[in-house]
């Protein structure tokens, strides 16, 4: 039914170019699928293992500069760029993250933090290579069989493959055994050490995939504004990102797509006021976590298991 629900939503947001002539509203549409991605590749961490990674933010600058500089740089395509942009936070995403995986959950999340902060600065003062505060300006258009991807309704496709394809990618994982896996772990680690699993392979893991599918939406994101500064990395992103899961409900899947779409164009439809819109989305946040301790998904399981333990009186 899940299943069904979400190819029918994928359906409609694939039909958004043609039923609207708008290109701020595609341009909105083309943000939600960015964001919902790199939220669910989040989720993947925070949610399905249970480690809250402000690494994130860094995975995303890194993957928008690296398709940036492959194709600005390098003389590489769009396509080039995208796939060194995954590759590279992959690497990357090994690297740091074996030493801090093996800390405490606590002592993870200050060292994921600092990562961030490490890239925020390289970004800003490594003047050579990413061109400091001037940035990297009028990235070209990407092109695939012989058409150019110049305008919001052309890139439109470009971001909707893309989310749909990592979306489904995510699905199959956090649907396996793996998945599985990654919530036992979450939820009671000594026993599954217990059972004789080794839990790190299994973070590891989570931790490289979710940072290959972050910087590649980074890529995607960057070539969408046509330009990549070190405001790409300003916090804002990481904070949507992980509003996105708290909102959805951490550990849900489908929750987190749901919320992704919602609260990315939440702050449109409050245009209504300009003077307030920022407030006011605020607060619908703050009413939210009051009522939704644990997300959409959360609240719906509650309802289920409470209706469950009506009709067994």
């Amino acid at each position: 039914m899940k299943l069904a629900a979400a190819l029918l939503a994928a359906l409609a947001f694939a039909a958004l170019p043609v039923l609207t002539s708008s290109n701020y509203v595609v341009g909105v549409g083309i943000s939600a699928l960015i964001f919902t991605a790199a939220a669910a590749a989040l989720n993947l961490v925070y949610g399905f293992t249970g480690l809250l990674s402000f690494a994130q933010l860094g995975f995303w600058g890194i993957g928008g500069y690296t398709a940036a500089l492959t194709v600005v740089s390098l003389g590489g395509s769009f396509w080039t760029g995208l796939l060194a942009a995954a590759l590279l936070n992959a690497v990357i995403a090994v690297l740091v993250g074996y030493p801090m995986l093996r800390t405490n959950r606590h002592a993870f999340v200050i060292s994921t933090l600092t990562f961030a902060l490490l890239v925020t600065l390289i970004a800003r003062d490594w003047v050579s290579l990413t061109r400091g505060p001037l940035g990297i300006p009028d990235l070209p258009a990407p092109q695939a069989f012989g058409l150019l991807f110049d305008t919001p309704r052309k890139f439109y496709w470009i971001a909707w493959i893309f989310s749909v394809a990592a979306i489904a990618f995510l699905f199959a994982l956090c649907s396996s055994r793996i998945g599985r896996t990654l919530v036992a772990i979450k939820q009671n680690e000594p026993l599954v050490r217990a059972q004789g699993i080794s839990p790190m392979p299994y973070k590891l893991t989570a931790f490289a995939l979710s940072a290959a599918i972050t910087g590649a939406a980074g890529g995607v994101y960057c070539f969408n504004l046509r330009i990549i500064d070190p405001s790409f990395l300003d916090f804002y992103y990481m904070q949507t990102f992980l509003i996105i899961v708290i909102i959805g409900g951490a550990g849900s899947f489908w929750g987190v797509i749901a919320s992704g779409i919602a609260l990315s164009a939440l702050p449109e439809v409050l245009r209504f006021s300009d003077d307030f819109r920022m407030i006011i989305y605020g607060v619908i946040l703050v009413i939210a976590m009051f009522v939704m301790p644990s997300g959409v998904a959360g609240l719906l399981r509650e309802r289920r298991v409470a209706r469950m333990r009506e009709a067994l009186r």
